[in-house]
């Protein structure tokens, strides 16, 4: 995959891969003008994607139905490698969803390639949430 970066004015920075195009730009505190997801975001919601991808999918197979359920991640910082040291991730499913599943639905998140590219410092938790 080739992927060409342009600089389209100010801190913005755009990927081309044929035929899309990612922009990114800094938020305004950052010297940006906040028009675009910075690259880093943009790192992290690919990890998010990519495991809401193995549920779905996880789900389609199985003939199981995907509406209603969600994920959401959140990151906490760790001060002493100023870096983020834990993401979590919570598979969001309604209340009657089978709860036979939910290791199924964690070990399909967990097979995301994002995932498997990432360190081994950076612990991700993966949990399912009904609501």
């Amino acid at each position: 995959m080739s992927i060409e970066v342009k600089f389209p004015g100010g801190v913005k920075v755009d990927a081309h891969i044929e035929p899309f195009v990612i922009s990114t730009d800094q938020s305004v505190r950052g010297g940006g003008e906040g028009s675009a997801p910075a690259p880093f975001t943009l790192f992290l919601a690919s990890l998010a994607t990519c495991a809401g991808y193995y549920v779905k999918a996880f789900c389609d197979s199985r003939g199981l139905f995907s509406e209603g359920i969600s994920l959401t991640m959140d990151t906490e910082y760790d001060p002493v490698n100023k870096m983020i040291g834990k993401i979590i991730i919570k598979i969001i499913v309604p209340m009657d969803f089978p709860e036979k599943y939910d290791n199924a639905l964690i070990n399909a998140a967990n097979v995301c390639a994002v995932k498997q590219h990432l360190s081994e410092q950076i612990k991700v938790e993966t949990t399912v949430v009904r609501k």
